[in-house]
């Protein structure tokens, strides 16, 4: 039943009230699936016996007329989301053996739901990168290829084992994590869905910290509509996360109506930058001209410190990285590397020198560099005065319109190893994604067109605080429109 993996989540859904399947059947084929892609190194984990126990679960479940929102659905978990029994390493080999004794409040709500882990997915090493080639464990190879090509591309990242699973028809979904973009910029390079809603409107307890005034958990998936069911059942208030908002959580996939007939679609003047690649200056045209045919008044807005807010996420991310990761030190769980004779000093050295990958190692030393007493207030102290500057933006502008529409990422997907030498060029893929995290702000891309390689580009929308329901619908009248139906032909 091969072509059960070439469903929708939504038609999964239905295939299985209907009895058209099994949701054993439906986790066999996603198993097989994944055994048989493994050259992309999308998976770290594989966990079948949990999958499988879940789908008959779920057809009990069914049976019933019991089942919850995403009984019997495969799902990929990135692996910075503590699950209960199942090693969790962040893909670091400094939590290499570490198997977590509780579960992340997002992954267990998902299993709640009736959502059956098919394992735990490969991704940047802390989700620290944006190309998922820093991972300890090998990079994720995207399921594309250029036109003419067999080189190999990067998925995008942090969440490219994530995006890459999903693309290739491995899961439903899957959950990811965003900082700086690392949802939605992977979804973008491998044409599929991706949502990062307002920080605090999911859990963020039991994921693995990196930036914890930005990190997000959001859902990848291929369509608005399956993104709108998993964010449902993986959203709501948790006491055990202070950032966690109390608010109700709305019926995403019931409330999409793809009319943006009175919404005011603004359009940021400084995203329009030099040398932007004219298909994707064309296909951003085109998502104009879709929100125009859906009903929506274009509005031009301004966004005055967009330039600053890279910077500003390199100074505020990398601090806060380094105070997280000062916990990883060999003495309580994960790699211990322990010298002959050495003291506790050397032993905290020799395990995070051994443990942590270079773009980790990095990070922290920047943070530490901005956090230091000689550069405090020169570096980490301005950045956030900007940072307040660039919510300040976005405030402004949903004055004059309720949502944003901007390119997700400033090109496709690039080789393997293209841009590993050079950090400030792998930066720049985040430039359009970082200003909404830094605000904190709902906002997802939806494959939109492809580039003259023949890969996906995607199209970013981005909405005012808790309005995830505003931002689904108009990237739901989007997609309608765009009409994306590429899909990366199996090599694997």
């Amino acid at each position: 039943m091969a072509g059960l993996t070439d469903l929708s989540l939504a038609a999964m859904r239905a295939g299985l009230k209907a009895k058209q399947f099994s949701a054993r059947e439906l986790v066999t084929a996603h198993v097989e699936a994944v055994e048989a892609a493994r050259p992309l190194n999308a998976f770290l984990v594989e966990t079948p016996d949990h999958a499988l126990a879940a789908a008959d679960a779920a057809d009990g479940a069914l049976a019933r007329g019991e089942a919850g929102l995403l009984a019997g659905i495969p799902l990929g978990i990135k692996d910075l989301f503590c699950t209960k029994g199942v090693e969790t390493t962040a893909s670091s080999r400094i939590l290499m053996g570490f198997v977590p004794t509780y579960e992340s409040t997002v992954t267990a709500k998902l299993f709640a739901a009736g959502a059956a882990m098919l394992g735990k997915l490969n991704l940047d090493e802390f989700a620290m990168g944006s190309s998922n080639e820093t991972s300890a464990y090998g990079p994720v190879i995207s399921p594309w290829r250029a036109q003419g090509s067999t080189a190999k591309l990067v998925p995008g990242g942090s969440s490219g084992g994530s995006s890459a699973a999903v693309a290739a028809r491995l899961c439903a979904a899957a959950t990811g994590t965003d900082t700086g973009g690392s949802i939605r910029q992977p979804a973008a390079f491998t044409g599929i869905a991706g949502i990062k809603p307002t920080y605090g409107r999911c859990s963020r307890w039991g994921v693995i910290a990196f930036a914890s005034s930005l990190d997000q958990a959001g859902v990848l998936a291929r369509d608005v509509t399956d993104c709108a069911l998993v964010l449902e059942a993986m959203a709501g208030y948790d006491p055990k996360d202070s950032t966690s908002l109390d608010v109700p959580v709305p019926h995403y996939a019931g409330g999409l109506t793809g009319s943006l007939k009175g919404k005011r679609i603004g359009i940021p003047k400084e995203y329009r930058v030099d040398g932007m690649d004219p298909v994707l200056e064309d296909l951003w045209q085109k998502g104009i001209d879709w929100a125009r045919d859906a009903g929506a008044e274009i509005v031009e807005v301004s966004l005055p410190h967009t330039k600053e807010a890279l910077p500003t996420y390199y100074v505020v991310a990398p601090a806060e990285a380094s105070s997280n990761l000062a916990r990883y030190d060999g003495v309580r769980y994960g790699l211990r590397v322990a010298p002959d004779g050495g003291s506790l000093s050397d032993m905290y050295a020799a395990t995070r020198a051994a443990g942590f990958g270079a773009e980790v190692k990095r990070r922290i030393m920047i943070g530490t560099y901005v956090l230091s007493a000689g550069y405090y207030d020169a570096y980490y102290l301005k950045a956030q005065k900007v940072r307040a500057l660039i919510a300040q933006d976005f405030a402004r502008a949903f004055e004059a319109c309720d949502l944003l529409l901007t390119p997700t990422a400033p090109t496709g997907a690039f080789e393997l190893g293209a841009k590993t030498a050079d950090p400030i060029a792998m930066f720049l893929n985040d430039v359009f994604t970082v200003p909404a995290s830094l605000a904190g702000l709902p906002a997802m891309s939806i494959p939109a067109g492809l580039d003259g390689q023949g890969l996906p580009l995607g199209l970013q929308l981005i909405g005012r605080p808790l309005d995830e329901m505003g931002v689904l619908d108009a990237a739901f009248a989007l997609e309608s429109r765009a009409g994306f139906s590429a899909a990366p032909v199996r090599w694997w």
